[in-house]
């Protein structure tokens, strides 16, 4: 059988970032399962009422671990956290150590969900503002087999030259554009990660920026702050006219049917033709059987 990434190899990627307003990662050693946050070493429990907190304020729980390291730890103990917000406008970094669960229990969702760091800062003093940009490249396994034999091979290659800022992560979604990743703190999700790309999406948020060449269809999957079609509308400006300041556009949904107006800080604007599109049959995880492949068409409104 076809590993589904090959599969889907030459099909955008535009739209198809998860939705999320804010990203918690926290490290976690050992072996996951599918469900990770709720089949690992991490007390299940813990797991359940992080992932569930967060997803009922609008964001997203992934585990962590760093490249390579896969020893079986058990109980808490101290945990690395990173935590992004603000994407919608300036997007912002904590770093910290968690030295007890109730630690992650405890951050404030509701300010997380409106991006104010500064109300984040005072409820978790054992955050600060991190020196560097992350990038989370998804390595489980037994969600999908494409991101594990083609995620690892990528953080191993370009850790070294990123000491501390390439973590192995749980589920990201779209396996089916294995490798795939996130950059913190710009929330932007990556399709097709290559090693060159991996290195300048970090040399590029190091400056706030995006990296131009992860603005295309085939890597580009959105910003996780909008919803998917103003994700690939977005997307598609970005590719069209070099857009790498996060910053820079806004969205404006349109009257007309698959359209959203996409505005930029300079005055420009561009009317966006969004529609979904279907096409042969293909697995969008390996495993599973084929079904009508899907993906956004876009294109200036005439």
């Amino acid at each position: 059988m076809t590993a589904c990434s090959i599969a889907w190899e030459g099909l955008p990627a535009f739209g198809t970032a998860t939705v999320a307003q804010f990203w918690v990662a926290l490290e976690q050693p050992g072996p996951w399962g599918r469900e990770a946050l709720t089949e690992s070493h991490l007390d299940p429990a813990l797991g359940r009422a992080v992932g569930d907190e967060a997803a009922a304020a609008g964001g997203r729980v992934l585990l962590m671990r760093a490249p390579g390291h896969h020893a079986v730890e058990e109980g808490f103990a101290s945990r690395r956290v990173f935590v992004a917000g603000g994407l919608a406008g300036d997007p912002w970094l904590l770093e910290g150590v968690a030295l007890a669960p109730d630690a992650v229990l405890r951050l404030p969702w509701d300010d997380l969900a409106v991006g104010d760091r500064d109300a984040v800062l005072a409820a978790c003093p054992w955050l600060r503002p991190a020196r560097h940009p992350v990038l989370l490249v998804c390595t489980n396994s037994k969600r999908d087999v494409c991101c594990a034999l083609r995620g690892r091979p990528v953080v191993q290659d370009v850790t070294a030259r990123y000491p501390g800022q390439v973590w192995e992560c749980s589920h990201t979604g779209g396996h089916r554009f294995a490798p795939t990743g996130v950059v913190l703190p710009l929330g932007q999700l990556l399709a097709r990660l290559t090693p060159g790309l991996a290195a300048q999406v970090l040399d590029a948020a190091a400056s706030g920026q995006l990296a131009a060449a992860a603005l295309t269809p085939a890597h580009d999957r959105g910003r996780s702050h909008l919803p998917p079609a103003w994700q690939a509308a977005e997307s598609w400006v970005r590719a069209e006219a070099g857009i790498t300041d996060p910053a820079a556009l806004w969205c404006e949904p349109d009257p007309e049917e698959h359209t959203v107006v996409v505005r930029h800080v300079d005055g420009r604007g561009w009317a966006v033709r969004v529609r979904p599109r279907e096409g042969g049959p293909l697995p969008d995880s390996c495993g599973k059987a084929p079904k009508p492949s899907a993906w956004f068409a876009v294109e200036p409104r005439g």
